[in-house]
């Protein structure tokens, strides 16, 4: 039925990762989704004429382990599920479940998404932060990763002036007899001019686990880079906050990228992380090198290690790598990965 175009496309990442504190204990595992997520996509765009387009995006995560959907059993089209219209002249309009301006304007902005994967961003001894529907309670709690998506939402995203792109997103919360309650609210803004870019964002999100849906997490960040032809190098702060609560977040990131060989690449960053009276004070720097090796510009293996320390405002407390789902027993974690990484 498509009359202009329909693409397939997916993301596939595998490998085995080392623990060094797990609850105490060491672990070896194969797991898979973290460099890049798995996902089996299909994106559609249809001519009207006028430069308008009928545009929709429905995306699948799955698991390369054992084949199941992510989260969980048929969550079919989970990871992003749209439709809408794009005009040269008015921009992009779409509905559905997609994701925040955390995710879509800041993505790129943190090195997280050319050095580490998933386990490069942000979670730490913050558990307290307490954001609802959260594995860990922090888990990628700035919400940049994109392990979290708006659904219900509407969201309008500008024509490129000039390099100047911005939008803004309502998800409604569906709850009769209050429109605010459960909702999401999300804005962005970009500018880029040749290798100079910089880009800003803003959400919050009502969970009808604080406050019966009034209150929420409210996010919001700033990120710049610039890319020196062979080097590129970024800097990201974001802040989380618990608007029932008062526990808050900052984080703050710098990055840098070498492409030292036409196939070869090697990349690091640093983050610090730190909580504030109402999450004990707790902190963690973590440090993050990686080194990539291009067989094809689809397919790419690499070996990426993991450091973070945390410091307890009142005592000990266990450090804690995005996407882990135990933390150390101790305020140091290490990981290692070796792992290929495919796109299509």
């Amino acid at each position: 039925m498509a009359q202009s175009s329909v693409t397939i496309f997916g993301l596939m990442d595998a490998g085995v990762t080392y623990v060094s504190n797990s609850g105490g204990h060491s672990n070896t595992l194969f797991d898979d989704g973290n460099f890049y997520p798995n996902l089996l996509g299909f994106r559609g765009r249809e001519d009207l004429g006028a430069g308008t387009r009928a545009v929709f995006e429905l995306v699948s995560q799955y698991s390369l382990a054992n084949g199941s959907t992510i989260p969980g059993a048929g969550a079919i089209f989970n990871r992003t599920a749209m439709v809408g219209l794009e005009s040269d002249r008015l921009g992009k309009l779409t509905l559905g479940t997609q994701y925040d301006f955390m995710t879509s304007e800041l993505l790129e902005y943190d090195s997280a998404y050319y050095i580490g994967g998933f386990y490069d961003f942000r979670q730490g001894p913050f558990a307290a932060l307490g954001v609802p529907n959260n594995p860990t309670g922090s888990w990628d709690f700035d919400r940049v990763g994109g392990s979290s998506r708006v659904a219900s939402s509407v969201k309008y995203k500008s024509v490129d002036y000039d390099g100047l792109t911005f939008g803004a997103m309502y998800g409604f919360g569906n709850v009769a007899g209050s429109f605010s309650a459960n909702n999401t609210v999300s804005a962005g803004m970009q500018y880029v001019t040749g290798s100079f870019g910089i880009a800003a964002a803003y959400t919050e999100v009502k969970y009808a686990q604080l406050d019966n849906g009034h209150d929420g997490i409210r996010n919001w960040g700033i990120g710049t880079r610039y890319d020196f032809g062979k080097v590129l190098v970024n800097l990201l702060y974001t802040n989380t906050r618990n608007t029932l609560t008062g526990g808050q977040v900052s984080a703050y990131q710098a990055g840098v990228n070498w492409h030292f060989e036409p196939a070869w690449s090697i990349g690091a960053n640093y983050q610090f992380m730190k909580g504030n009276a109402q999450l004990s004070d707790n902190k963690a720097h973590e440090v993050t090198a990686t080194l990539m090796y291009s067989l094809s510009k689809r397919t790419s293996v690499y070996a990426e290690g993991i450091y973070q320390h945390a410091i307890g405002g009142n005592g000990p407390v266990g450090a804690w790598i995005n996407g882990l789902f135990v933390p150390s027993s101790s305020p140091n974690q290490m990981l290692g990965r070796v792992g290929i990484a495919t796109m299509f």
